[in-house]
């Protein structure tokens, strides 16, 4: 017999590598899914059961083997109800379709002009809500609001946010260097454990984190701290440099990609 009999041949090899390879991303994203959709609730109430009937295995554990037997269905059904929330999340993450997305990302040319917005706007504690489009689309959080398609400028944001107009209430959703809509609703964030001082403004720009992969940047009124919400967590009084910085990492931008306003709107709007 050959020494070299019980190697698999290259085609087999290669499906074996593709196998690994394949299964490795497969655990990668679902793993980064869960921490987003703060699925690893899910993970650990499930292992929890799994050890309990490995033990009723292992030591023979005849009557808690036999309510885990009978009780199994029940578990099954109390925990999709109890974690729905979570689960709803993941689905709809799923639902994006953005894990092998190419080349489809708007490119957000003015953030810029958001910041300088929001500095002025947090100087003088007005409210703020701007939600930048990421791959997922929110067409029907645009058609709650009032259709702009308007270029970004700070002018225009510190407009519609610091006056009592019909539209400083909801949010303006930004898609490459356009306002495409303002005044829109976003859903509140469905965590049980936000902090109590945060108001409808943070609420919905943690919900709308948790359901899509939106990047939302919030001016508070109560404190001018200016925030930053994505992948369902809030981080909470950044600095303009640290927005500046998260932004481009998370919406993948390089300094090439960001164009300031006008020099005419910039220096207007420092006054």
């Amino acid at each position: 017999m050959s020494p070299f009999s019980s190697l698999h041949s290259p085609v087999e090899i290669i499906q074996i590598v593709l196998d690994i390879l394949f299964l490795a991303f497969l655990l990668y994203k679902v793993y980064g899914l869960l921490v987003k959709t703060n699925g690893m609730q899910i993970i650990k109430a499930g292992v929890i059961i799994a050890v309990a009937y490995v033990l009723a295995l292992v030591l023979n554990l005849k009557t808690l083997q036999w309510l885990l037997n009978i009780s199994g269905p029940s578990l099954v059904i109390g925990f999709c109800i109890v974690f729905q929330p979570e689960l709803r999340k993941i689905f709809l993450k799923l639902g994006q379709g953005s894990w092998f997305a190419i080349g489809n990302r708007p490119r957000h040319t003015s953030i810029e002009s958001v910041l300088l917005a929001a500095e002025q706007l947090s100087a003088c504690k007005r409210g703020m809500l701007v939600v930048f489009i990421n791959h997922t689309e929110l067409k029907g959080i645009i058609e709650t609001g009032t259709r702009l398609d308007a270029k970004i400028t700070s002018n225009l944001l510190v407009t519609i946010f610091r006056y009592d107009t019909p539209l400083h209430d909801g949010a303006v959703i930004v898609q490459g260097g356009k306002i495409v809509a303002a005044g829109c609703f976003l859903p509140l964030s469905e965590q049980y454990d936000i902090k109590k001082t945060f108001g409808t403004r943070h609420r919905a720009a943690l919900g709308v984190s948790e359901q899509t992969d939106a990047v939302v940047l919030v001016v508070s009124e109560e404190t001018g701290a200016i925030s930053l919400a994505y992948d369902s967590k809030l981080h909470y009084n950044l600095t303009l440099e640290q927005l500046s910085k998260t932004l481009e990492t998370e919406l993948e931008l390089s300094p090439a990609d960001i164009t300031e306003e006008d020099d005419a709107d910039a220096v207007q709007g420092k006054l």
